[in-house]
């Protein structure tokens, strides 16, 4: 699945890759609206972010060229704003048929949920203002918040000082996970892209051992799978499809 990002920002660009990286997407990027236009019906995007504050003015022109033939339960489109982005602009965005609008700096743990939620659901408004959800078009897109009688469990081994680490799992996906430690870390311990070798995934009666990846550092921690071992991807797709989770 591929995410057509359209941003002149390396900042904005980081930021997005890690906070959808759980989701399964493939990042594209384009510096320049024209150019993405150009190749939208060849890259074939199941989602698009763009800067409006890269972009202030192109944007419109890209979501009314994109709106023109994909609907929005097909193809979510996300507005990534600046200071400078009004209420007048807002209504425009939503008026044109825009998904999400969100704070470019991807900082609060609520903006990201709400993003991860319309790229993993589309169909769904930012800021509150929701159309209803509609069925992901693939379903290891979604995501799903965790409950303890859900039975899902992380502890780690070795990544800081302590010899285990218990995570509290907020969310989970078949691509990845959201947990909150159960006592800080040292901010050596959780660098983007460090592979966790030694994780134990309790999912209901099973307890799987996947290697994974740190995809984000914000108030939660998100890790992607890399691997599980022998029939373990198997076991664990399984439960995600017996256990009727409440979808994030």
């Amino acid at each position: 699945m591929k995410l057509l990002l359209v941003l002149g920002s390396d900042d904005n660009y980081d930021a997005v890759s890690r906070n959808s990286a759980p989701l399964g997407f493939e990042p594209i990027r384009y510096r320049h609206v024209l150019k993405a236009m150009d190749n939208i019906d060849e890259v074939d995007p199941a989602a698009i972010i763009i800067s409006a504050r890269d972009f202030p003015r192109h944007w419109k022109i890209l979501v009314q060229f994109v709106r023109s033939e994909r609907s929005k339960e097909t193809c979510p489109i996300i507005i990534l704003k600046g200071t400078n982005f009004n209420t007048e602009e807002t209504s425009k965005a939503l008026f044109l048929g825009v998904n999400g609008i969100f704070d470019d700096t991807l900082e609060d743990q609520d903006d990201i949920d709400r993003l991860r939620e319309i790229l993993g659901c589309p169909g769904g408004m930012a800021d509150g203002m929701a159309d209803g959800k509609a069925e992901p078009a693939h379903e290891e897109n979604r995501y799903f918040f965790v409950e303890p009688w859900h039975r899902i469990g992380l502890l780690i081994a070795n990544i800081s000082g302590k010899s285990i680490l218990i995570a509290d799992v907020k969310t989970i996906s078949a691509n990845g996970l959201s947990f909150s430690p159960a006592s800080p870390l040292p901010a050596q311990a959780v660098t983007l892209n460090k592979e966790l070798r030694e994780c134990s995934l309790r999912a209901g009666d099973a307890l799987l051992s996947p290697v994974c990846r740190i995809s984000g550092v914000e108030k939660n921690i998100s890790l992607e799978f890399v691997s599980f071992p022998d029939d373990e991807r198997r076991v664990f797709d399984r439960y995600l499809e017996e256990f009727q989770l409440q979808e994030a």
